[in-house]
């Protein structure tokens, strides 16, 4: 190629990274479990997501924007994941068994998923803008508990088992499955 020809061929564009956005609020998500909300910086989630630090500051001018996708994101996944674990069960499931397990999964298997979602879940209580999402959370997890029972048990099953995640990612030791079971066969009694 001559001197000339060099000069003259177009630059072209890297490949364009059209998820880059949600890789990076997925990144947010990770940062939280690992290292907990005080950790998150653009700085830490550029690192985790494997893109330039430019690119977090460029789709999310303030750590506050970020924790705002990363709560929706979060609670799209958790409301996905349900809705699946939901599909799964067959129709004669023992739903106290079932939500037992699901409880216990989520304090065990997925304790550091749980730990960031409730981290999120949480700042809504400061940031009244995350609120939307964290009332949708809510609403969702209730709409896949009533599809199994009615509306006030669905809503009832939802809180208690939101309340039981919670203390149990706060506590050091999973709860005794015979007391989860107790109070799930109590609220469906």
């Amino acid at each position: 190629m001559t001197a000339q020809g060099a000069t003259t061929r177009k630059r072209t564009r890297g490949p364009n990274d059209p998820d880059r956005r949600n890789r990076i609020a997925r990144a947010a998500i990770t940062v939280i479990a690992e290292r907990g909300i005080n950790a998150l910086t653009h700085r830490m989630v550029a690192a985790e997501a494997g893109v330039p630090l430019g690119s977090t500051t460029y789709h999310f001018a303030t750590l506050d924007d970020l924790v705002a996708v990363a709560l929706d994101e979060a609670a799209r996944r958790n409301i996905d994941a349900l809705r699946e674990w939901n599909a799964a069960l067959p129709e004669d499931v023992d739903l106290v068994t079932a939500l037992t397990d699901l409880v216990l999964d989520s304090v065990t298997k997925q304790r550091a998923d749980t730990i960031a979602e409730y981290n999120l879940y949480a700042l809504a209580l400061q940031r009244p803008h995350l609120r939307r999402a964290a009332v949708a959370w809510d609403n969702a997890l209730a709409d896949v508990f009533s599809t199994r029972t009615d509306p006030l048990t669905g809503r009832m099953i939802a809180t208690l088992t939101c309340g039981l995640m919670m203390q149990t990612v706060l506590g050091e030791t999973p709860p005794r499955r015979e007391d989860i079971e107790a109070l799930y066969r109590r609220a469906l009694g």
